[in-house]
């Protein structure tokens, strides 16, 4: 089985810490997860780049395979939308 690409962006803030804790609390074994702090950056960059690819224009935001949830666009992210997107079912 492939696994999910769970993606989350932060500022580091206190703001997002409740959702990266809600997507580690509902990962499964199928879900790679990889958080990105966009205030500290990383070595090459990329997750800014990530970030703008993906469309994101605000923070946090969650991407799953790829995908810019949509809770990310407008509203709050939720448990329900994680579970929809696939988090946590292997």
């Amino acid at each position: 089985m492939a696994k999910r690409k769970v993606e989350v962006f932060t500022s580091g803030c206190p703001v997002c810490e409740p959702t990266v804790a809600l997507v580690q609390k509902l990962a499964c074994s199928s879900c790679d997860v990889e958080i990105y702090d966009l205030n500290k950056g990383c070595d090459t960059n990329e997750c800014r780049d990530k970030g703008k690819n993906y469309g994101i224009n605000r923070l946090p935001a969650v991407v799953v395979d790829g995908k810019l949830l949509d809770c990310c666009k407008q509203g709050a992210i939720t448990e329900q939308a994680l579970i929809s997107a696939g988090i946590g079912s292997n």
